[in-house]
């Protein structure tokens, strides 16, 4: 029998078409699975690539998990070494190195947008939610154009930094300009992105004195870690200003800027009274200050150093290890639990002590999902790290203190080390990778990769007390 046909259209091949629009996929994955498979790829590509005879100095030979290190490194922006970068790699690794630190640090949707935008597509609604997954944003309005300032923001702050060290290099210690030109892009690079690679062999440690390096290392790391949404909120508040004579600031704002201040000052008091008599001892007063204020800068997410940090007092390493631990701030090149996890955490536990329900700071109340969140995400940041460390300990032949401040480093992004990076066993590395990425990927993202969306229940049982902490 003939199929009923109208104006020539095939009603029943027009039923199949739509019944099979309908259909949804077998397999889909959520844009948050697409973030964290393109950091995970990117990782392998790029252990592939060093792992390679051209991106290596002659008569080098490299083996695939150190590789994998150094890419994960890398992309994770966290800067921990298992080789030394300058001996290790050809012009090509290092340029390799620097991409896969400008991927990481930018985020991977970053250039995804860019890709787009250059091909003349719309962002659609899957890539704002990408977007706002990599860069761990609650809202998806403004994606795009936070987008488009992260790319500019980037290449303005790198090309400032590069620009000033190229000829600082060349003027100040006599360095061909190729040479220089290089050593400008990877350490502006590498200091916007946070990361702490360095092409020196031993950090910043021969810049002691050079304020111009140090100054300028500095304000790409605060550039990279205060977050690019604050940058953009600062940068909106310089263009309105003109109009409205006026500044407004959103409770983000603050308390990221607050709260990243605050552990700064706190982390240069601490060094500088802590190692005032030993380590800092032979430097002159103002090379003391100058050493403890960028010591507490890099430690909170990018691994440079201006000095040895074995020298440094278990206390003072220890409290290096907390500053890790909480990292730079949320959207940034950082990693850690983020500032803001850690002032609510302290807001939450004053207003406790204080007997008041509600959390209230600059005339603002905080949600209780975000409260509850931050919980959440120490809760399982203490987890991770403690699983670590006492795998570590078990594999590892090192000191718990040792094992210890370099899982904080990894978890946080940082970079810095006391030394045992390259005596790693091969199940070491790997623990160390994986706390790598997680801490760039962020809690948050980990969560919610293995969250469930459920309905919500339509009954309740009886509420009962329980005893607590006591």
């Amino acid at each position: 029998m003939q199929p009923f046909k109208r104006e020539g259209i095939n009603l029943e091949k027009l039923q199949r078409v739509h019944i099979g629009d309908l259909k949804k996929p077998a397999f889909t994955l959520t844009p948050l699975q697409l973030i964290v498979l393109g950091y995970l790829l990117f990782a392998f590509l790029g252990a592939i690539l060093l792992s390679r005879p051209f991106s290596l100095q002659p008569g080098v030979q490299i083996s695939f998990i150190d590789a994998l290190f150094m890419a994960a490194s890398a992309v994770s922006v966290t800067g921990l070494t298992t080789v030394v970068i300058k001996d290790t790699f050809s012009l090509a690794g290092q340029t390799i190195l620097t991409f896969l630190m400008q991927f990481g640090g930018i985020g991977i949707m970053a250039l995804g947008s860019l890709l787009f935008i250059m091909r003349g597509n719309q962002i659609r609604l899957r890539e704002r939610l990408m977007i706002r997954a990599d860069h761990n944003q609650v809202s998806l309005q403004g994606m795009v154009r936070l987008i488009l300032f992260i790319l500019k923001a980037t290449l303005l702050f790198e090309a400032l930094g590069a620009l000033i060290l190229t000829v600082h290099f060349i003027s100040a210690y006599n360095m061909p300009f190729f040479n220089a030109l290089g050593f400008g892009l990877f350490h502006g690079v590498s200091g916007f992105t946070n990361c702490g690679f360095d092409l020196f062999g031993n950090s910043l440690q021969d810049f002691q004195r050079d304020y111009v390096v140090k100054v300028v290392i500095s304000f790409l790391l605060l550039a990279g870690a205060i977050g690019f949404p604050v940058l953009l909120e600062v940068y909106s508040n310089i263009i309105s200003w003109r109009k409205q004579k006026r500044l407004r600031f959103s409770l983000y704002t603050k308390i990221t800027t607050l709260t990243f201040g605050i552990i700064a000052v706190a982390g240069f008091v601490f060094i500088l009274l802590s190692e005032y008599s030993s380590t800092l001892a032979p430097m002159p007063w103002d090379q003391k200050i100058a050493v403890a204020f960028f010591q507490s800068l890099t430690t909170r997410s990018a691994g440079f150093s201006s000095i040895d940090i074995n020298l440094f007092g278990s206390s003072t390493l220890l409290f290096l290890c907390v500053m890790m631990f909480i990292g730079a701030s949320p959207s940034s090149c950082g990693g850690g639990i983020r500032t803001t996890t850690f002032a609510v955490l302290l807001l939450t536990l004053t207003a406790y002590i204080r007997g008041i329900s509600e959390v209230k700071v600059c005339r603002r109340e905080l949600y209780r999902e975000d409260i509850m969140k931050a919980f959440v995400v120490f809760l399982l940041a203490v987890i991770l790290v403690s699983a670590s460390v006492i795998t570590l300990s078990a594999l590892e032949n090192f000191s718990a203190t040792e094992i210890l401040f370099e899982v904080c480093s990894a978890f946080g992004t940082t970079g810095l080390s006391l030394g045992i990076t390259g005596e790693l066993s091969r199940a070491g590395k790997a623990i160390i990778i994986m706390n790598m990425l997680i801490g760039r990927i962020g809690l948050v993202s980990l969560l919610l990769l293995f969250r469930v969306r459920r309905p919500e229940d339509r009954y309740h049982f009886v509420k009962e007390h329980i005893i607590v902490g006591q």
